[in-house]
């Protein structure tokens, strides 16, 4: 089945949204992104929802579990089952995150990749190795981080060598670089400026916990804030705009909080667009 583009503004499926999504109108939000691991086998009425909704809405999926920077062989039969479905779900865009999360067991969280000229190559391998067994490009995130690496390149640079060496997308996380921004001191306009970018095909925002004034721990259960909408704004004049995603994870304020959070993507993406 042909896989249905991106446009516009989206918000990221969560069970606790499925009601308010299903009885919201058609256009409160232009594609929906899920986890697909969250939802591969899923049947009967939670199933039938989620096929309901990628029927009303494009939908794109994020992974959490791939673990492209781990030491452990990719799972090659989670990725023979994600691809059923991003093929089931007509899904244009599956991306995952530049990072690692188990070897022997699941971490359940988001660990960094060493900015080295060996990690570089084992993640850029496993890209490769992905996308083969898939069948079509993928787009990786850029992740935030919390304690310095062992490093012979800066995040930056190791970046956009990952993306070179593995011939493959970027998810933009605009959140992800202000995050880092602060907690490692570096300018996050420049920091987007610098990207490739004929390889962004999406970007995220959501919110974050500030922990203390040079500490933000990236935890999508707050509002986007102002400096984070700026930026979001400052990377679509630089590289044009891009399908961008509302994350929210936890902390649910009214959908319509959120949907308001929808428009004001839309209406950034409006306000950047070229002219007719």
């Amino acid at each position: 089945m042909t896989p249905v583009p991106l446009q516009g503004a989206g918000l990221g499926l969560r069970r606790a949204l499925l009601g308010a999504l299903e009885t919201a109108p058609d256009d409160a939000v232009d594609f929906l992104e899920c986890a697909p691991e969250n939802w591969i086998g899923v049947g009967g009425a939670p199933g039938r929802r989620l096929a309901a909704l990628a029927e009303r809405h494009p939908l794109s999926c994020h992974g959490l579990s791939l673990s492209l920077g781990g030491p452990a062989p990719l799972d090659l039969d989670l990725l023979r089952r994600i691809g059923v479905f991003l093929d089931r779900h007509r899904v244009a865009l599956y991306s995952e995150h530049l990072s690692w999360c188990s070897d022997d067991g699941q971490l359940y969280d988001l660990a960094p990749i060493p900015f080295t000229a060996e990690g570089v190559r084992h993640v850029a391998a496993r890209i490769r190795q992905a996308q083969d067994a898939l069948g079509r490009r993928i787009a990786v995130e850029n992740v935030s981080y919390y304690a310095p690496l062992a490093t012979d390149l800066d995040e930056l640079g190791f970046l956009r060598e990952v993306l070179e060496a593995a011939d493959c997308d970027l998810l933009l996380d605009v959140n992800n670089v202000y995050v880092n921004s602060v907690n490692h001191g570096f300018d996050p306009a420049a920091f987007i400026d610098a990207l490739p970018g004929r390889r962004i095909v999406a970007m995220h925002v959501a919110g974050h916990y500030r922990e203390a004034p040079d500490l933000i721990v990236d935890s999508h259960g707050a509002a986007v804030i102002d400096p984070v909408w700026a930026l979001l704004a400052h990377a679509y004049d630089r590289h044009g705009v891009r399908p961008t995603l509302l994350e929210r994870d936890f902390n649910f304020p009214p959908v319509s909080e959120l949907l308001a959070e929808v428009a004001a993507i839309r209406a950034l993406q409006d306000r950047h667009a070229p002219p007719a």
